[in-house]
């Protein structure tokens, strides 16, 4: 009787080595895994961040102002001519509808900055209405114009710091010259007193360091810079002595300055901003923003806080309160912002819109289409079924796939050199830009089309000439049909990628200020333009915040386009797919 072997060392040794192997492929599906949900955390904040940002820009604030159109001052020459009416005088005629709302602003500085409330460009806007209409002369018409790009913000809560505080006393305005006298039977002002005496005592901590550090910077040097160093260190000690000293003192009152929120009584109509606060909670001194009259008693009245101090912000107190009068009297609405649509870049980000840029894209992508897709598959078709297997061929394929990898801002200089100086064709037109595009394309159409056309099993191309078909048949109505998904999809991505160029087109002039939109005809293509990628460009570099969300709804629609592209390369793939 033979001994049965003992397998258990080599089970036990197996059994070890798949278990490694599944611990492996578990860490290996665990690190894919890994790589997938990083991927798409990162998408979701990059497009989280573009939404965020230009989600404000989709929506305005608009002013609607009654506007007297008297007949003499829009038609100066009195005969309706559009020449007359080009000569009116729109902009008086809507400072005229803004003073009616404040008829107590006299001042001339006060004036100019009432009429910021807008831009100048609206009376264009309103000329534009009146040339359509002429039935509008010598009427009362009401114009909708956009607020003024900072007050839009303010008003999306995306320029201050804002809040509103409760009061519980009865106040009284009594005015003292140009000063306003403010009393309150209770202590309404104590909390915000205690507020900002702490903000001072912060800053008269920050101003003794500051002299700290500089006269210990001092102590290392001699002669005039010693000096210098050491009188800004006694001017700053000076300053926090004189604000330490204030807020010891029992009584008195804390002066507000613009490196202080700003604190404004609103109360029946009026506005006071306040320029002192005193230390007891009851009474405060301050200016008139809105209205002139006093004030015996009110019970209902609000005190309005802009923790943002005025030297840190591009609006004043007092337009900051014309737009909340204005908001309250029902005369500023929000509304979606059809202006981002329907008008062509402007210097005023409030009237900026992507029309120009979004038709440049269609003119420019139109040539790009209608030239690098028919060459690009031709070309393709010839290399891959045609062409015979030399050198010479050999060299060509090289030289595209080096094509490909060309930087795009080459393809730029090329059209800058040929298209423009050589052929004298339009700066800044669709045409070059697409013809640029075009040469950039064409690589990346030939390679996904050949691509394409080698996923064709050659099975196929051998029953058709076995049934007798000529070589052009097999490919025209055999092999291509096959191949249309894979060539509709790389096509439609190299176009994709085109649209989302700026480098080359920025070569040949396309980055010109553009304020009118080019023609969608067979004008268009040779009349000055500019496409989305540069119009993005070019509002990203804005000095105005709100240059910022008008960039990113620009992406936004930029997106759009590119996922509509891919949208329909998916739709055509599984249009023309067939299984064999």
């Amino acid at each position: 009787m033979t001994d049965t072997p003992d397998i258990s060392p080599i089970r036990s040794a197996v059994s070890k080595n798949l278990g490694a192997r599944y611990r492996a492929e578990l860490r290996f599906r665990a690190a894919g895994l890994a790589a997938v949900a990083a991927a798409v955390g990162i998408l979701v904040i990059l497009l989280a961040s573009i939404i965020s940002g230009g989600l404000p820009a989709f929506t305005v604030n608009q002013l609607e102002l009654t506007v007297e159109l008297d007949r003499e001052l829009i038609d100066p020459n009195g005969d309706g001519s559009e020449e007359s009416l080009r000569r009116g005088g729109y902009s008086r005629a809507l400072q005229d509808a803004i003073r009616a709302e404040f008829p107590e602003v006299q001042a001339r500085r006060d004036l100019r900055n009432l009429f910021s409330l807008y831009t100048a460009l609206n009376a264009t806007r309103l000329m534009d209405d009146v040339l359509e209409n002429p039935d509008l002369i010598g009427s009362r018409y009401d114009f909708t114009m956009p607020l003024a790009d900072d007050l839009d913000l303010y008003l999306k809560g995306l320029l201050v710091e804002d809040r509103t505080l409760d009061t519980g006393g009865v106040l009284s305005l009594a005015v003292e010259g140009d000063e306003v006298a403010i009393s309150s039977t209770e202590t309404d002002f104590r909390e915000l007193a205690a507020e900002l005496a702490r903000v001072l005592r912060a800053r008269a901590t920050v101003l003794e360091v500051q002299a700290d550090t500089l006269a210990g910077l001092a102590e290392g040097l001699s002669g005039t810079e010693a000096e210098d160093l050491l009188y800004d260190a006694d001017l700053n000690r000076r300053r926090a002595a004189d604000i330490r000293a204030t807020l010891e003192a029992d009584a008195g009152s804390l002066t507000l300055d613009a490196s202080l929120p700003s604190v404004i009584v609103e109360v029946e109509g009026r506005a006071v901003a306040l320029t002192s606060l005193g230390r007891n909670g009851a009474a405060a001194t301050g200016r008139f923003l809105i209205g002139s009259e006093p004030l015996a008693a009110a019970a209902d009245w609000t005190l309005y806080v802009i923790d943002t101090p005025a030297e840190r912000r591009r609006v004043s107190d007092q337009l900051i309160v014309w737009t909340r009068a204005l908001q309250e009297r029902g005369a500023i609405r929000a509304s979606f912002n059809t202006y981002l649509f329907a008008n062509a870049d402007s210097r005023e980000p409030e009237l900026a819109g992507v029309k120009g840029a979004l038709f440049g894209s269609i003119l420019t992508m139109m040539i790009t289409i209608i030239i690098s897709v028919p060459i690009g598959v031709f070309t393709a078709l010839y290399l891959e079924e045609y062409a015979p297997k030399n050198r010479f061929t050999a060299l060509i394929e090289v030289n595209i796939n080096n094509l490909a990898a060309v930087p795009s801002i080459v393809f730029g200089l090329l059209g800058l050199a040929v298209f423009i100086n050589a052929f004298g064709l339009p700066r800044s037109a669709p045409l070059v830009g697409g013809l640029v595009l075009s040469l950039m394309t064409l690589p990346t159409v030939i390679i996904a089309t050949r691509a394409a056309l080698k996923a064709v099993p050659q099975s196929i191309r051998q029953a058709a000439l076995a049934v007798g078909a000529s070589r052009t048949q097999t490919v025209f109505h055999h092999v291509l049909p096959l191949a249309a998904p894979g060539i509709l999809t790389g096509a439609i991505i190299g176009l994709a990628q085109a649209m989302g160029e700026t480098a080359p087109l920025l070569m040949i002039g396309m980055v010109a200020f553009i304020a009118d939109a080019p023609t969608l005809g067979l004008e268009g293509f040779t009349e000055p333009a500019t496409v989305m990628p540069v119009q993005i460009f070019l509002w990203s570099d804005g000095a105005e915040r709100a240059w910022e969300y008008r960039s990113a709804a620009a992406i936004l629609v930029l997106l759009a386009l590119m996922i509509g592209f891919n949208a329909l390369a998916i739709y055509l793939r599984r249009r023309f797919e067939r299984r064999w």
